[in-house]
């Protein structure tokens, strides 16, 4: 996955753990796409140190994500689902009672999970 989308997913989901100063700086990096130097300008901190903040919270997120794995949940979930969708859409092209069976296997592997 792009680091940029896997910064935003973990932001999604963890952000609010972060302090409100990291949260902005990682917001204009992430989010608003700004570069180092325009966070730094606008901080009035120099551009290392913004590249450390980011790289803190990185850190950070991603023991969030290593202990609690909800985004990981979140994607296998989201697959599933997908598959549920494609099956669904796929149901006149093959036998029904086929796709109903695997449709139901993957509901209740979702079930599990939560």
């Amino acid at each position: 996955m792009e680091r940029k989308v896997m910064q935003t997913y973990l932001y999604d989901f963890y952000g609010e753990l972060l302090t409100e100063r990291q949260r902005n700086i990682f917001e204009d990096f992430v989010l608003n796409d700004l570069s180092l130097s325009e966070i730094a300008k606008e901080e009035g901190i120099s551009r290392q140190g913004v590249h450390d903040l980011i790289k803190r919270c990185d850190r950070t997120l991603e023991g969030y994500e290593e202990k609690l794995h909800l985004l990981e949940r979140f994607l296998n979930t989201k697959a599933k689902v997908t598959r549920i969708r494609t099956l669904s859409r796929n149901c006149q092209e093959q036998r029904e009672s086929e796709v109903m069976a695997e449709i139901e296997a993957i509901s209740d592997e979702i079930l599990e999970e939560l």
